[in-house]
C-alpha cells in the first residue's frame, strides 16, 4: 500500500470502509486519471462474540471502529463518498421501529447444523440449485432462517438486512439490499437477478423482510446528522453502494486483460473461479459445488470457496495460547525447508469449519487417512500450503471444464498474494503462470466503484487497466514435476473419500 500524500492530480478522496472475518479497515483512495494511491486511515479488530446462544458478530463494536474510522479519514481532507463491503451471508433482523433485535450470527456457529435437509425437504437441493446456483454451505443464508423459524427474533422481525446493508442502514437510514451480497443468501433467483417470490412462498419467508435491491454505483443516500458530526464529514457526503460482497469488490480490482481468466480472491476464504456472462446451472456443476454469484455490470462470479488462510490462521492463534512462535515469515521459512507432499488434508473437511485446535486437527486428519502426521510446526504450514494449492488446482480446472473456458493465467489477488510460497505451489499446481497482485484487491475494487459513480473512471476494462498500472504485481512460473502434484491430489481425493 502507498502512502503518497494528496496532491492536487487526485479527486477528493474515497473511503472504503472494509470488513474482514479479523479485522476492518476505513481506506483512503485517491483517483487520478494515472494515479491510483490508497491510505490506511485506520484498523480496528473484529473480534467475534460467544454468548450462551451461540457465536456472534460484535456489530456495535465494529460500527463504531467504523466511525472512529471516518473521523481519521475526515482529518486527511475531503471525502467525496464511502462505501462498505464486508463477508456474505450473515445478516441482522430490524423491528417495526427499525431497532437491531439481537446480536447477528457468526457463519461459524452451529446452530445451521442440520437447516439443510429441512430447506431440502421443501425444496429439493437439485432444485434449489436451479433456481439460485448456489454451492451448497451449510450457512447460507437460506440455511441460517431455517435454523432461526419459529424464534421469537424472527416472529418480530420486519427487515432483513445483510451485514453491509446494516452498516449502510446506521450510516444513512436508508434501507436496500446490494445485489452482489443478495445473491450469497440462497433466495435470489440466478437467472432474474431478482428475489425469488417462489422460493420465499415455499420456505414460509416473508418477502417483506427482504428489501429492494441495489446494484454497485447505485447511491445509497447521505449521512445521518449524528454520523456527520461525529467524524466530521460533511452531512451531504454521499454513501455509495459498492459490490459490497467483498469478493465481488475483489474481482473488480483483478488486473485481467484476457478474456477467460482464472481468479483466486485469497484471504480467510479462497474464492477459486472465473467471470462468466451468465450462471452455469447444470447438474454437473450442482455436483461439483460450484456456486453463481453476481459480479459488478451483471457478471457472474462462478467459483467455489475453499477453506483458505483460516486453517494457517487458526493455527497461529493455537500456537500463540501455546507458547511457540507464531512469526509467519519464519513460519514459512520452515515450511519451505519441509519435505513436500508429506501429507495433504481436504481444506473444506468439516472439522476444519469452526475455531479451535487447528493443528491437532490437521495431524488426526492425517492418522485417519493413512498418511504421515506432521510432526514440526513448519511441516503442518507445509501442508496446510500444498493443501490449498491442490484445492485451487482442482476448483479451477473444474471451472474451466464445466464453463467451457480455456484458460491461460492465475490471478491471484488478496492477502494471500503476500505469500510467495502460496503463490509458487499454486502455479506449480496449476501449471499455469501466476500473477499475484494487488493484495488490497478489495479496498480497490471498493474505491473503483465509487469513483465510477463519481464519473472518474471508466468501464470495467478502464478500471483494470488502472489497477494494473499502478499496482505491485509479482509473476510466478510453474516449476517442477507435474506428475508430482498429479499422485498428490490422487492421494488427497483418496484422503477424503476415507475421511
Amino acid at each position: 500500500m502507498t502512502t503518497t500524500p494528496p496532491s492536487s492530480a487526485f479527486a477528493s478522496a474515497f473511503a472504503a470502509v472494509d470488513l474482514g472475518a479479523t479485522s476492518g479497515r476505513v481506506i483512503l483512495g485517491r483517483v487520478g486519471p494515472d494515479n491510483l494511491d490508497l491510505t490506511e486511515a485506520h484498523r480496528f479488530p473484529n473480534t467475534p462474540v460467544r454468548l450462551p446462544g451461540g457465536l456472534h458478530w460484535d456489530v456495535l463494536a465494529l460500527f463504531q471502529g467504523i466511525l472512529d474510522g471516518l473521523r481519521e479519514a475526515a482529518r486527511s481532507g475531503g471525502v467525496a463518498s464511502v462505501g462498505v463491503d464486508t463477508w456474505a451471508v450473515d445478516y441482522g433482523l430490524l423491528d417495526a421501529d427499525g431497532a437491531l433485535l439481537g446480536h447477528p450470527f457468526h457463519y461459524r456457529d452451529t446452530r445451521s447444523d442440520g437447516a439443510a435437509e429441512r430447506v431440502w425437504a421443501k425444496v429439493g437441493r437439485e432444485e434449489l440449485y436451479a433456481i439460485t446456483g448456489l454451492q451448497h454451505l451449510p450457512f447460507n443464508t437460506v440455511f441460517q432462517l431455517a435454523a432461526a423459524a419459529g424464534s421469537v427474533q424472527l416472529g418480530a422481525a420486519r427487515r432483513l438486512l445483510l451485514m453491509p446493508d446494516l452498516l449502510v442502514h446506521w450510516l444513512t437510514g436508508s434501507v436496500g439490499a446490494e445485489e452482489t451480497n443478495a445473491s450469497t443468501t440462497g433466495l435470489l433467483d440466478a437467472r432474474t437477478g431478482t428475489w425469488s417470490k417462489d422460493l420465499l412462498d415455499r420456505l414460509d419467508i416473508d418477502p417483506e423482510l427482504l428489501p429492494a435491491l441495489r446494484a454497485p454505483g447505485d447511491p445509497a443516500g447521505t449521512l445521518l446528522p449524528h454520523v456527520a458530526a461525529y467524524t466530521g464529514l460533511d452531512p451531504k457526503t454521499s454513501v455509495t453502494t459498492v459490490a459490497s460482497h467483498d469478493t465481488a469488490s475483489a474481482v473488480v480490482a483483478v488486473p485481467a486483460t484476457e478474456p477467460c481468466f482464472a481468479y483466486i480472491s485469497c484471504g480467510t476464504w479462497s474464492l477459486a473461479g472465473l467471470e462468466l456472462e451468465a450462471p452455469v446451472l447444470s447438474e454437473e456443476s450442482r455436483a461439483a459445488n460450484f456456486t453463481n454469484e453476481r459480479g459488478i455490470d451483471g457478471t457472474i462470479r462462478y467459483l467455489r470457496n475453499i477453506m483458505g488462510m483460516w486453517l494457517l490462521e487458526e493455527c497461529r492463534r493455537t500456537w500463540e495460547r501455546q507458547g511457540l512462535p507464531t512469526h509467519i515469515p519464519a513460519l514459512l521459512a520452515d515450511a519451505a525447508r519441509a519435505k513436500a507432499f508429506d501429507s495433504v488434508v481436504d481444506p473444506d473437511a468439516p472439522e476444519f469449519l469452526a475455531p479451535g485446535d487447528m493443528p491437532a486437527r490437521i495431524r488426526d486428519y492425517c492418522a485417519r487417512t493413512g498418511q504421515r502426521v506432521p510432526g514440526s510446526q513448519g511441516a503442518v504450514v507445509r501442508c496446510i500450503l500444498e493443501s490449498l494449492a491442490l484445492a485451487h488446482r482442482r476448483a479451477l480446472r473444474q471451472a474451466a471444464e464445466l464453463a467451457d473456458c480455456d484458460v491461460t493465467h492465475v490471478h491471484l489477488v488478496g492477502g494471500g498474494s503476500r505469500n510467495d510460497l502460496l503463490c509458487q505451489l499454486t502455479a506449480d499446481a496449476t501449471g499455469l503462470p501466476v500473477i499475484a497482485g494487488p493484495t488490497e484487491a478489495t479496498a480497490l475494487g471498493n474505491i473503483l466503484v465509487q469513483a465510477r459513480a463519481a464519473g472518474l473512471v471508466g468501464d470495467l476494462a478502464a478500471m483494470r487497466k488502472l489497477i494494473a498500472s499502478t499496482q505491485h504485481l509479482r509473476h510466478y512460473t510453474p516449476r517442477g514435476d507435474g506428475a508430482a502434484w498429479d499422485a498428490a491430489a490422487a492421494r488427497i481425493a483418496s484422503a477424503s473419500r476415507t475421511s
